[in-house]
């Protein structure tokens, strides 16, 4: 009895342990026009932090871009855009990668 329970729990624990592996993290590069300063940058960074799913993000003023790593899973390309809009900012997809793709 002992036994059994044993493997069932350390089939929950493998099972577990495949899915968090098995996430789709990807990375989306945004050209977003209206970042002219650092005040439009800082507003960018402020606002789009508190979207669901993303993972990590960096601006480049001089570009005028925001390269956002997110979780496939928990949103996608249209809800960050969607983020943007709530500030005010468009949001145009330059260029996006999954995690896979990059090793």
């Amino acid at each position: 009895m002992k036994t059994k329970r044993m493997m069932a729990a350390l089939a929950v624990v493998l099972f577990s342990a495949v899915s968090v592996y098995a996430k789709d993290i990807r990375t989306a590069i945004f050209k977003v026009t209206q970042m002219e300063c650092e005040n439009c940058e800082r507003k960018v960074k402020n606002n789009i932090k508190f979207e669901k799913g993303l993972k990590k993000f960096t601006t480049d003023l001089k570009k005028r871009t925001v390269t956002i790593t997110y979780d496939a899973e928990k949103t996608n390309i249209e809800k960050i855009k969607e983020g943007f809009r709530k500030f005010d900012y468009e949001a145009e997809l330059v260029k996006e990668t999954k995690e896979a793709d990059k090793k």
